[in-house]
């Protein structure tokens, strides 16, 4: 009798849309408030590109210098507990032995089945104290590339995001009819960004996108508001 293949589909790339969400919402959401702002503001939509353009490009180097310090965080975080557990494997090898077996015996082994066990992730050091750095304190070797590759992808979603609300402006001859395009196009956008990323995630997508449209038309309308108020 035929068998169908059970095939698992699991979303494995969390860190590069963990980047790209990082940078796209803040690209869109960010920009968007300052056009928005600036159109309650002032008259001329050269005034409202300039601004948005330097703020595009302020914005996607600080947050891809930020992306880039928070992976060498991680790697050198990384490192330091590995350096500690050699050092403790060495220097006080009954209390890691010990702790080994308690990591199993959360897995419902007895103490005669987890002996073997023990004993086989014992014997070798590296193999020990991979065990050690997983399942005692849930870390995982960061990719070494992953500072640089994580720098890139958020500024580059960044300024992607950004260019979509400052686009209108650039198309228009009015700051008020730039304003409302950008408006609209910007919701669209926020709303397949969201929509999109709860497909990948697995929330539900309808919410996402609705998430998404919220936070970034606040934040517009917050920065309108108080650039009219102020103006």
């Amino acid at each position: 009798m035929p068998v169908t293949p059970h095939l698992e589909k699991h979303f494995t790339a969390t860190a590069a849309v963990r980047d790209v969400v990082i940078g796209m919402s803040d690209g869109l959401t960010v920009p968007f408030a300052l056009a928005a702002g600036l159109s309650g503001a002032v008259d001329k939509t050269s005034l409202v590109v300039i601004a948005g353009l330097a703020e595009i490009a302020a914005g996607s180097i600080a947050m891809g210098l930020g992306g880039y310090l928070a992976a060498r965080t991680d790697s050198e975080h990384y490192h330091a507990e590995l350096e500690r557990e050699y050092r403790e494997i060495r220097e006080l090898p009954d209390q890691e032995v010990k702790e080994v077996a308690e990591v199993i015996a959360r897995y419902g082994l007895s103490e005669e089945q987890a002996a073997p066990v023990v004993a086989a992730i014992c014997s070798d050091p590296k193999r020990w104290v991979d065990f050690m750095m997983r399942y005692e304190l849930g870390l995982e070797e960061p990719d070494p590339r992953r500072a640089m590759r994580s720098a890139l992808t958020i500024g580059c979603s960044y300024v992607a995001g950004g260019l979509i609300p400052l686009c209108p402006y650039m198309f228009n001859r009015t700051v008020i009819a730039g304003l409302w395009v950008s408006v609209a196009l910007t919701l669209a956008a926020l709303f397949v960004f969201g929509y999109i990323k709860g497909r990948i995630t697995g929330i539900h997508p309808l919410r996402g996108g609705f998430q998404t449209v919220i936070i970034g038309g606040l934040a517009a309308a917050a920065a309108f508001g108080i650039a009219r108020l102020i103006s």
